[in-house]
């Protein structure tokens, strides 16, 4: 019952210029994608948890080293996110499984000394479905300048019975943010971060 990788896709972009202006820095933005058999495609069935509990810990510290390896450090990962697109034979149930599972997600959260939690999308597609992981601050789920997507697609993935299951980071920010804060919004609004909406 061990997953079946049909392929690894590495996604790397690096910006120079943003906005018409140089940045300070490059600014990097990188993923890893896995191709994975979908077991439960094409049929209903009740009890994912066996699969989950397998899959999530192969994927998730696979995975996580290539995020590492790519970045050169847990440190240098300042935002990062996770997404999963599954085939058209599979349920977004399938999709969330894979990625919401601490099995999962808490070798990335603990390589990269994170506090927030992973900010996420699952979606249903076929081949070359475009694939947004959504990132945010790794400490600070309020720094509106590491609210970030990736974006890409894998011409022949995800077939119908296939999951794409992505880990997403960056190195930093938007070089030239300028909205400020959800804190100060809180502050102009007289509200407080237990309550944004103030209901």
């Amino acid at each position: 019952m061990l997953p079946e990788i049909r392929k690894i896709v590495t996604y790397d972009e690096e910006v120079l210029i943003e906005g018409f202006r140089a940045a300070d820095k490059p600014w990097r933005m990188f993923a890893v994608a896995a191709v994975v058999r979908n077991p439960w495609a094409g049929r209903y069935v009740e009890d994912l948890k066996p699969e989950i509990q397998v899959y999530g810990p192969i994927l998730g510290e696979m995975m996580t080293d290539r995020m590492i390896a790519l970045a050169g450090s847990g440190e240098a990962i300042e935002a990062y996110g996770k997404a999963a697109v599954v085939g058209i034979d599979g349920e977004i149930e399938h999709a969330s499984g894979l990625i919401h599972t601490l099995r999962f997600g808490n070798f990335y959260r603990e390589a990269v000394g994170a506090k927030s939690y992973l900010a996420f999308t699952n979606t249903r597609g076929g081949a070359n479905t475009p694939i947004m992981v959504p990132l945010m601050d790794k400490n600070d789920a309020g720094r509106r300048s590491h609210y970030l997507t990736i974006q890409f697609a894998i011409p022949d993935a995800p077939r119908n019975d296939e999951i794409v299951v992505v880990l997403g980071g960056a190195t930093g920010g938007r070089p030239h943010h300028r909205i400020g804060d959800r804190y100060q919004d809180l502050k102009d609004l007289g509200h407080d971060l237990d309550n944004p909406a103030a209901v």
